[in-house]
C-alpha cells in the first residue's frame, strides 16, 4: 500500500505496525491483539510467511483477529494448545511513561489480558496520539450483564461518568465476544493507575477493566512516526 493513499496516522500505525513483524522468528507462537495497528502487523507477517518461509502459529485475542488471520492465511492455534507464547503484539488507547496502558476501546481487552500474561514477551503498536503524560480515560470495563446496575453504582461512588457502550449499527449495547456488557468509565483523575485498576477489578461483576499496569517490565512499546519508528522499553 502506497504512502500517499494513507493518512499520517495510518502511515504511523503502519510503520510501527511493520517494525513489530520483524520481531517475530521462525518457529514463534504469536499472540494476535486487536485493532487497526496490529492489523498492519499481521499484513507484513503475512508478506514474511510468503517471502521467507517463516512458520509462526498465531493465537488471537478476538472474533475480528480471527477473521483477519484466516483471510490473510496465517496460521492459527488456540491458546488451551501451547505451553506458552512467545511474543505478542497488541494495541493501547493510552500508553503513559511507565508503558502503563488503557486498552478496551475494541471490547477485546479481556482476552489480550489473558494472551498478555501468557506471554513472555508484549509489543504494544501505537501512533503518536496514544503516548501521554498520565493515563486519563475512559476506562473500558467489561461486566457480567446481571452486575450492570450495581457496578455502575460503585463507580459512580468513585466520581467521574459511567456509560453503557452503545452498539453502532445495532440497537443497545456493545456485547462483548465473550458475552459480556462494557462500560466506559471516566475518573476525575488517575494519579495512581495500579491501586484504581485493582480497585475496579475487585468489584463483583467485573471481569476485567482496560487498565494494564502488571506487563510494564515484559514491554516494548513501537510508536510509528514521522521519521521511523521510536521504540520505548526492552
Amino acid at each position: 500500500m502506497s504512502n500517499i493513499s494513507l493518512s499520517p496516522q495510518d502511515q504511523a500505525k503502519r510503520e510501527a505496525g511493520y517494525k513489530a513483524a520483524e520481531y517475530i522468528v521462525n518457529g514463534m507462537t504469536i499472540g494476535l491483539g486487536t485493532g487497526s495497528t496490529v492489523a498492519y502487523m499481521m499484513t507484513r507477517l503475512k508478506e514474511r510467511i510468503t517471502e521467507e518461509g517463516l512458520s509462526v502459529y498465531g493465537v488471537p485475542t478476538s472474533i475480528q483477529t480471527t477473521m483477519r488471520a484466516t483471510a490473510l492465511g496465517i496460521p492459527l492455534t488456540g491458546l488451551e494448545q501451547v505451553e506458552k507464547i512467545d511474543l505478542t503484539v497488541d494495541g493501547a488507547d493510552q500508553v503513559d511513561p511507565e508503558l502503563r496502558l488503557i486498552k478496551g476501546r475494541g471490547a477485546a481487552h479481556v482476552r489480550e489480558r489473558i494472551i498478555a500474561d501468557a506471554s513472555e514477551r508484549l509489543i504494544i503498536v501505537a501512533d503518536p496520539s496514544k503516548i501521554c503524560q498520565q493515563l486519563t480515560g475512559p476506562v473500558p470495563i467489561e461486566i457480567i450483564p446481571f452486575s450492570m446496575s450495581h457496578v455502575i453504582r460503585r463507580l459512580s461512588d468513585l466520581g467521574g461518568t459511567v456509560i453503557v457502550r452503545e452498539g453502532v449499527k445495532k440497537d443497545g449495547p456493545v456485547i462483548s465476544d465473550n458475552g459480556n456488557i462494557i462500560l466506559d468509565y471516566t475518573p476525575p483523575a488517575i494519579p495512581d493507575p495500579e491501586g484504581l485498576e485493582t480497585t475496579i477489578n475487585m468489584i463483583p461483576g467485573v471481569v476485567s477493566c482496560g487498565i494494564f499496569t502488571e506487563f510494564t517490565k515484559k514491554t516494548t512499546v513501537i510508536i510509528g512516526e514521522k521519521n521511523g519508528p521510536r521504540i520505548i522499553g526492552l
